[in-house]
């Protein structure tokens, strides 16, 4: 089912879609940067026990995907994604409210729910509904906007936990889902609007072959895993190539604008080939990346967090792009919710592994993503068009 909407009205969608979820991301993926150590204080709890229970979060999410995926291909984006600011909201006043370690996961695990229902996985497949083959440029229009997340959404949650603390942060979050991002998803065409699609859009010629399913969902987890593993570690990382604490942190800092630079690129040069290309482009950045940064050393911190954010960023968007290039419209949410279950399970484990491994080896630890890195590269150099 494909919705033809005027480009006036397609702007519309991608900002509203765009800015909500910045909120689902800045609401649940970034705040436990910020609140983990507070609400860890709080309860007589270690942090760990507070990152535990947002792996677990990641895990129920990778359940919840492909329910989630099917049911916007059969009802449309709206009434999911809306149904995912009321889960949001829901697991944020459990975490705020909670007086223990077990209330604090029931409340990441509602939370869960809501990132299986709410992120990315769920917006492309709402916008794919929506423009079916066509959805590549809404898809890059809305990570470009939620690319500010943690931008937007570590400050704020700072600034709240100042003001009001950690718990009231919680609530603050959910009163924007309900407030702010609830009535933004409820701006997207709902199932009523959609009409039936042409047959030749329809039919999107044989099913997916086995093999071509398992090398895209490996992509999917080795590229997530290596990105949650630097989003945990980069600046240890960096120190351990011999960059100081300061120069760490700058070049940390350069990752989100990278990150945004990369799928301006998607957007406009790239957007011209197939997404494979961007694709087998991008996974090759953060191999080459820590080979620069073992040669080099700490002088080639920036180089390091310029080219991994470039090639994260614009992965994020082939998450979206190239299961719908590759396979079609046809049962499009559902399969992009197993392509990447596999990806939110493994990504729940990086931080602990990648961790684990820099504690042992130092700076040879960038040689395990890197190797998943040429991995990933290597399976989607064995991915064809068709």
């Amino acid at each position: 089912m494909v919705h033809r909407l005027a480009a006036g009205q397609r702007k519309r969608v991608v900002s509203a879609l765009g800015i909500a979820q910045t909120i689902a991301w800045a609401s649940s993926y970034y705040i436990p940067a910020v609140l983990a150590a507070p609400m860890a204080d709080s309860l007589g709890l270690s942090p760990v026990w507070v990152f535990a229970a947002f792996s677990m979060a990641m895990v129920v999410s990778a359940g919840v995907g492909p329910w989630a995926g099917s049911t916007i291909d059969r009802l449309g984006g709206r009434g999911v994604l809306m149904i995912s600011n009321l889960i949001f909201a829901a697991g944020l006043t459990v975490l705020a409210l909670a007086p223990s370690s077990a209330v604090l996961f029931a409340g990441w695990a509602i939370i869960g729910l809501g990132m299986g229902s709410g992120l990315y996985e769920a917006a492309f497949s709402a916008l794919a509904g929506i423009y079916g083959r066509e959805a590549r440029g809404p898809i890059t229009g809305i990570t470009l906007i939620a690319g500010f997340a943690s931008t937007v959404g570590w400050p704020l949650s700072g600034l709240m936990l100042a003001t009001w603390g950690w718990r009231e942060a919680c609530l603050g979050w959910a009163a924007i889902h309900l407030l702010l991002a609830l009535p933004l998803n409820a701006l997207l065409p709902s199932a009523n609007d959609h009409r039936p699609a042409p047959r030749s859009m329809v039919e999107d010629g044989p099913p997916p072959s086995p093999v071509a399913l398992a090398l895209l969902a490996f992509v999917f987890a080795a590229t997530w895993f290596t990105s949650t593993a630097m989003a945990a570690h980069l600046p240890g990382l960096l120190q351990a190539a011999g960059a100081s604490t300061g120069v760490a942190i700058a070049a940390g800092a350069l990752i989100g604008p990278a990150q945004v630079a990369a799928r301006l690129l998607e957007f406009g040069f790239l957007g011209r080939f197939h997404p494979l290309v961007s694709a087998r482009l991008a996974a090759a950045t953060h191999p080459l990346a820590a080979v620069l940064l073992v040669v080099f050393g700490g002088p080639a911190a920036y180089a390091f967090a310029l080219l991994h954010g470039a090639g994260n960023g614009i992965l994020t968007i082939a998450k979206g792009t190239l299961p719908l290039a590759l396979f079609g419209t046809t049962g499009y949410g559902q399969r992009l919710g197993w392509l990447n279950a596999p990806a939110r399970a493994l990504q729940a484990a990086a931080p602990l592994v990648f961790g684990a491994a820099l504690s042992a080896w130092g700076l040879s630890a960038i040689w395990l993503t890197a190797g998943v890195g040429l991995a990933a590269t290597a399976a989607l150099m064995m991915l064809r068009r068709a």
